[in-house]
């Protein structure tokens, strides 16, 4: 990847879709119009509150993101989205019951104009949810273009100069990479011949990045890691990511574990419980959509831990996720987590974590900042996988050959430096001198 020579400064607005309109997406939204009135704060988002540190130390610079980067400003963002059923955004934020009515009433207005577009919906993927807001058409491929035409549609209604896409969907069935998933070719036979192994958030990826739409998958489906959509984004030029929103009990394991694995603290099993109602809650009580966020979770241990390096320490760990489905807790998700860890002379000891969390809270900033840095890359002439985006995700999707990193650590820095490498900033590497690195 080269610098870029001429990154692009953001122009005119950028329209943010959002394949669909449930809790997360409406939170998000509903955060957004609150925080350019000043009437809230954008807590949780990397672009909006973080910091980077520039040179040395001694130099003490250390601007917000949102002043380094040349990112979209808030009020120069559009929404749109495409959900299953008809409810606008205010309707759909209502029935979440994620945000009281002293926010959601200085924006009901608002919030109100944004409708959603029918939604691609084949029910063999998302098996305990029913719409009535849905595309009609003879086979994927039509689906695929009545897309198009929709990203088309709202770019002109809406006066936008550019968009992105950031999958708020449900979790789908677990679906494995297959030969229709080989090559472009392939994915277009099979988007004609209604393939089974071709989901719904795949129709999506595939509309967009053929319309030049950077897209970001929040949910742990097979929707852009895999061979055809790769070849597709190098051919449109155009940057993808995923999967997977790094939210509740996830985030606190990538957070913890590679506090063990510094600290060389042995690991004997790691045992994790959720209990969650809202729309996610309903879909994951299927078993079918449970297995592909289990795979997900799992993947995030072995990858930080890496027992094949040191078998003594993480060798034989006992690891199990489990998700129930409780309709009365609602979006305030509450995951527990059993942890034993070994210690010198191999003392056994205990952690117990109860986070009682609010996922649409902790998911709503990661949208807001995977929109505005997959603008970002688009403007920097980015394309495929980026990778550098790994902070926000449970499972990263990397280039073929490499293994994924999961330490929450590493992934920031890896983050940051890409911003200070695309700004034309040094490198923060830690070497050199140690009073004035």
């Amino acid at each position: 990847m080269e610098q870029p020579k001429d990154l692009q400064k953001p122009k005119g607005k950028l329209g943010i879709l959002l394949p669909g309109l449930g809790a997360v997406a409406t939170t998000f939204i509903a955060g957004v119009l609150l925080a350019r009135r000043g009437l809230a704060k954008p807590i949780g988002s990397t672009t909006q509150m973080g910091t980077i540190r520039l040179g040395r130390r001694t130099e003490n610079r250390t601007p917000r993101i949102s002043e380094f980067a040349p990112l979209a400003a808030l009020n120069d963002l559009e929404f749109g989205a495409w959900d299953l059923f008809p409810d606008s955004a205010y309707e759909s934020a209502t029935n979440a019951a994620v945000l009281e009515s002293k926010h959601l009433d200085p924006i009901r207005e608002e919030m109100e104009q944004i409708k959603p577009m029918k939604a691609v919906f084949y029910p063999e993927y998302v098996k305990r949810l029913n719409g009535t807001h849905i595309k009609e058409g003879k086979n994927k491929a039509e689906l695929v273009e009545a897309l198009q035409a929709d990203i088309r549609n709202f770019i002109k209604e809406k006066n936008c100069d550019r968009a992105v896409c950031v999958w708020c969907g449900s979790t789908e069935i677990y679906i494995e990479a297959s030969d229709v998933h080989a090559s472009i070719e392939a994915f277009e036979k099979g988007l004609l011949e209604d393939h089974p192994g071709i989901s719904n958030s795949q129709i999506y990826a595939w509309a967009c990045i053929k319309e030049g739409v950077p897209f970001a998958n929040g949910a742990p489906n097979l929707t852009t890691d895999f061979p055809a959509a790769a070849a597709l984004a190098k051919k449109y030029n155009v940057p993808t990511c995923g999967k997977d929103f790094k939210t509740g009990q996830t985030l606190m394991k990538t957070i913890l574990a590679p506090g063990f694995k510094a600290r060389n603290l042995g690991l004997a099993g790691w045992f994790s419980t959720n209990i969650l109602g809202n729309r996610d809650g309903e879909v994951l009580d299927d078993p079918d959509n449970f297995k592909t966020k289990e795979v997900s979770k799992l993947g995030v241990l072995d990858s930080i831990l890496q027992p094949e390096v040191n078998p003594e320490l993480y060798g034989n760990i006992y690891h199990k996720v489990r998700i129930n489905y409780y309709p009365p807790r609602g979006d305030a998700k509450e995951g527990w987590d059993a942890i034993d860890i070994v210690g010198w002379l191999d003392y056994p000891m205990q952690i117990k974590v109860d986070f009682l969390c609010r996922d649409s809270i902790l998911a709503a900033p990661l949208v807001l900042d995977l929109a505005l840095f997959m603008d970002l890359a688009k403007r920097a002439n980015f394309h495929g996988i980026q990778e550098w985006l790994s902070f926000y995700f449970k499972s990263p999707v990397t280039p073929e050959g490499l293994y994924p990193e999961h330490d929450l650590f590493i992934q920031s820095m890896k983050m940051k430096n890409t911003l200070r490498w695309m700004m034309g900033e040094d490198l923060i590497t830690h070497l050199g001198n140690e009073y004035y690195d």
